[in-house]
Parts: structure tokens; sequence; C-alpha cells
């Protein structure tokens, strides 16, 4: 073993960037692999809820502990992460009161704030609640972006030194003398999708310890180790409204079920979610019932979701553990408690942990018990710093300042930017070139495309996560091909690159869309493809002949053809 130990890290996510991070600040050598963009796996597709903990007051207590506790560490290292919307367990007439008082004692048991306010309150405080409601909880839930957040930790291990490594698929776990040594890994060749590592090929990654962080995906990597990680996926279905119907986090005051609160996320509110069991985290049917159920169910809280148009919709999946002295035959039962299974004990396999279960929420408590862990493995005395040193962009600023005037940006821009960037805005925006809005519907400029650009390379999907452009209302049909062109000229990335990363992003866009193609939403689509498509030739249809004048279409009513063909007007 070398002075230094190599810890390698499986899974891009919330848990995994948060166990790299928290490893390379204590002092490890680290590297992180992922198969795809930085929460390419469930990070990526939550809902964006920042649990309170109300939600598991009462049937899952030692979770909710869990979750107020994380909550108010991460409102104070990821500031700029995270909108305090505040949250309300909405009470309607059909619903329990014997419920509705048991989650108001689990919430003062769990030490959670909750306060009782009626219906006439609650309306005043978010006026498109049904007339029905009766009575409400307000707790402390917040709003978090997922991929800002991911995406801070990733930095904070590359600035301690980390190796982080995307769109890299690991092939195998080697295994040697009954001890995990190290992984094998395929690197995507892609252009500019390795900033700090390996240009495409096979890589062996040796290392001292593995950590199996890939979330649903754990019991492939414990596959290929030869031990069992029973993984239980449990499918959730959420869907994107165009506007935000509430500023507050809306649950329903009922036991966990289907369809029961509404997040509002930046420009957007998100609509969740579904709990259906899978049998494979990346091969499950797209069912249209779910997005109706959904939009159905939420409209008897907020009755304005029935005429809202749905922009997209997405799925995720849970990676939902069950210890083998456990059964269960409804996953909504099984517990969001997180596992840290030490196969050394477990399968006498030295040299690899795996971290199953758990929320969103919990993450950076999750990876300092898994740091912890290692520690004690390799005789480290290192204390935990994750809870008190900011993220990056999440030291202490003023998001007030005017920076309408100080960066030439309108002054909602300047706030939306800033919000973003953190304490980094100054470096980003501070720049002496034009610095436009190139995505509206987010307000993302420039400025802030070029800095994402310069962190991701050629992949607008993940320069997509870092700014939000093209997850607005139109969901890219005005600003992906602007987006390109940013890869193109001053990004340095020939034409060829680029229409590659175009075609990608118009791709991840579109896969969201197909279930909530009806009414409004219809139309935006088709107006997406009329843009792209037909406008711009995105389908590739190929003209009528080779004799068009495409020079033509500058010369103005003057340059009609002289066959009377007046297409090159």
């Amino acid at each position: 073993m070398a002075s230094v130990p190599h810890i390698a890290v499986v899974g891009g996510g919330s848990t995994g960037t948060g166990v790299a991070r928290d490893l390379a600040m204590r002092g490890f050598d680290v590297t992180l692999v992922e198969q795809g963009n930085l929460t390419h796996g469930t990070t990526g597709r939550m809902h964006g809820l920042l649990h309170s903990g109300g939600r598991y007051a009462v049937a899952d207590q030692a979770s909710a502990r869990e979750c107020i506790a994380e909550n108010r560490v991460l409102r104070d290292i990821a500031s700029h992460c995270v909108e305090e919307t505040g949250g309300l367990f909405v009470k309607r007439p059909e619903d329990s009161e014997q419920y509705f008082q048991e989650k108001l004692r689990g919430c003062e048991a769990c030490d959670i704030p909750a306060d009782v306010i009626s219906g006439e309150q609650a309306r005043e405080m978010e006026p498109h609640l049904a007339k029905d409601v009766e009575k409400a909880i307000v707790v402390p839930d917040g709003a978090v972006d997922p991929f800002r957040l991911v995406v801070a930790n990733a930095a904070s291990a590359q600035e301690h030194g980390a190796r982080i490594e995307t769109h890299s698929t690991v092939t195998d776990v080697l295994v040697e003398g009954g001890e995990v040594v190290g992984l094998e890994v395929e690197h995507d060749s892609g252009p500019g999708k390795h900033v700090h590592g390996t240009e495409g090929g096979i890589e062996e990654i040796r290392a001292d310890h593995v950590v199996n962080a890939t979330g649903a995906w754990a019991g492939r990597i414990g596959d290929m180790a030869g031990v069992d990680v029973a993984v239980r996926p449990s499918k959730g279905v959420m869907t994107v409204t165009n506007v935000r119907q509430v500023d507050t986090v809306v649950n329903r005051c009922r036991p966990k079920g289907d369809a029961d609160i509404v997040v509002p996320h930046e420009t957007t509110a998100i609509l969740g979610t579904t709990d259906v069991e899978v049998d494979d985290p990346e091969d499950y049917p797209e069912e249209q019932w779910e997005v109706d159920e959904l939009v159905d169910t939420l409209a008897e809280l907020v009755p304005m979701l029935a005429e809202a148009r749905t922009i997209r919709s997405f799925w995720g999946v849970r990676p939902l553990y069950e210890p083998p002295d456990v059964a269960s035959d409804d996953p909504t039962d099984i517990t969001r408690d997180f596992f840290l299974l030490d196969h050394v004990d477990r399968d006498d396999l030295p040299g690899m942990t795996t971290v199953v279960g758990g929320k969103f929420t919990t993450y950076r408590m999750m990876a300092e018990s898994v740091v912890d862990h290692v520690c004690e493995r390799f005789g480290v005395d290192a204390e935990c710093r994750t809870a008190d040193v900011p993220l990056p962009g999440s030291e202490e600023f003023s998001v007030l300042r005017d920076y309408m005037d100080e960066f030439g940006l309108r002054s909602p821009i300047g706030r939306r930017s800033v919000e973003r960037l953190g304490s980094r805005a100054d470096d980003v925006l501070a720049t002496e070139e034009p610095n436009p809005v190139v995505c509206e519907c987010e307000g993302v400029t420039r400025a802030e495309l070029q800095d994402a650009i310069g962190q991701s390379g050629s992949d607008l999907n993940a320069v997509r996560i870092r700014t939000r452009a093209s997850m607005g209302n139109c969901q890219g049909g005005f600003c992906a091909h602007r987006m390109a062109s940013e890869l193109h000229g001053d990004g340095g990335y020939d034409e060829a690159t680029a229409r590659r990363a175009w075609d990608d992003l118009l791709q991840e866009r579109w896969k969201g869309q197909r279930h909530a193609l009806w009414g409004e939403q219809l139309s935006q689509a088709m107006l997406n493809y009329a843009l792209h498509a037909t406008t711009q030739n995105r389908d590739n249809d190929p003209v009528d002949g080779d004799d068009v004048d495409f020079a033509a279409f500058d010369g103005g009513p003057e340059a009609v053809r002289t066959d009377g063909d007046n297409r090159g007007n």
C-alpha cells in the first residue's frame, strides 16, 4: 500500500461526489468514475425536495431526525443550491384527522419545527390551494438544485486533489488473491468529455480500496466482485409544469402514497411521485397512466394544475435496500435509511465497501459514515469537515448587489446568475466580452455557458446540468442551437463536434416530453420541431434536386431562378 491510500469511488451522484469530497479533504488520493454525466442516475431524477423530515415523522422517525439535521447543514454549506421555500402538509376533508395529529406529534418528537395554521391562512400563503383545504402544518422544507450541488461537491473534491472521470463505465472489479484491488474502466472516446483524465479506451485503475456508491446500480458492481447486493429499485415518475403554481412545497397530509407532493423548483413546479418496483434501473416501461395520475390527483390540492401545461416528465429509480433478515412485498414499506455494507466482514472480501439506500437530503451524512469507515480501515486519524466548510460558490455573499450596473445585465438575469454561481459570480460574469442572454427561460448568459464549457468540455448535457440552459419552458427550442454555437468558434470545437453535441442535447430534451404531448404542450413540441428540424434541417431532410442556389436566400426578392422555381428566395 502506498503511503497515501488510493480510494476509487464508483458513482457520480450526490453520495459518490460527497464521498469523494470527504475523502480528498481528509488527505486520501481519490479517483471517482461515473458512467455518464454527474447526476446521471437517481440524483439527476429527483424532485428537488430538501426534506425537513416531516415526510417521515410518523413511519420512519430515525430518517426524519437525519433529514432535519442535514437540512440545517445544507442551508449553511450550500446556500447557493437551496431555496428556502418552506413546506405545508395540507389536510383535505377526506384526510384522516388522526394521522394529522400523528404527523404533528412526530415532528415534535423529531425536533422538526412545526406549526398548525388554518385553511384560510394556508391560502394566504398559497392562493391557488383548493378552497376545501381545512388546515395545514408548516415545516421547514426547501427546494434544492441537485445538479448544482453535485457539481459543487465534485469541484471541491477536485480542488483537494481528486480525479473526476465522467463517461467512464466500470467493466470489471479487479479481484486478486481474494481481495479487491481496483477497477477496469472503459472511457468514452467522445471529444471534450474527459477534461481531467484519459481520452478513450480501457484503463486499469489500481486502488487500495473501492467504494461502491452507484445507488440502484450497486448490485451490478457487486456482481462483478462476486458478492450479492440486493438492491430493490423503485421507480418514481415526476412531471414538470411550465410555471410555478406554488412557491411553497405542498405535501398531502396522509400516509405515504402516489401523487402527494408539489415542489417549486426554479421557474417550474415538479409534481411527484409514484412508487413502482422494477427489475432493472435502466430497463423499465414508461406508463402514461402515471403522468395522468400525478396531474389528476394533485389538482385536488392545487386545482389550476388540471389546466397547467406539462412541459416534460421524467423517471427516477430509488436505490432501496432490504437487509437479508427483512422481507416486504411492498416497496413503500422499505425504510429510506441507508446501509453501509462492509464486504470484508459480510462476504470475506477485503478491499470494497458499498453504500446503498438513503435520501438525497442525507447524502453528506452518508458520505461521512463511509469515509469514517475507510479511515478506520487504514488507521487514518482525520476529522470530517464537510459540515463546516462551504461548498464552492456558497461562501458568504450578497445576492442583493446591483449586478445590472456591474455586469451590464438586466437585474432578474443578474439575480439568477448570482444564485447559480454564488461567490464565483465576480470571476465568471466580469467579462469584457459581450455577454448576451443565451437561454431566456432560465436567464443563462454567454459567460455562464463558456464557464461551464471550460469545466465540462463539449458535452452540452453536462453544460445543461451546470447552468440549467435548455431546462425551461421551451425545452431547448430557442436556445439549443445557441448553446451549440458557443462550442464552435470561441469554444474551440469543430463543426462536427458541435453538431453531435447539439443532437445529443435535443435527444435528451425529447426523452422527457414524449408523455406530455397534449394540449398546449403538443403545440410547443410542434414549434420546436419546426425550429430545429425544418428551419435548421436537423432531421437532415434532403432537398429536391441538387441545383438549389442557397446563396440566393441572401439575394432578396430579385434573386428568382430563371426556371420559375422560387425556392431560392
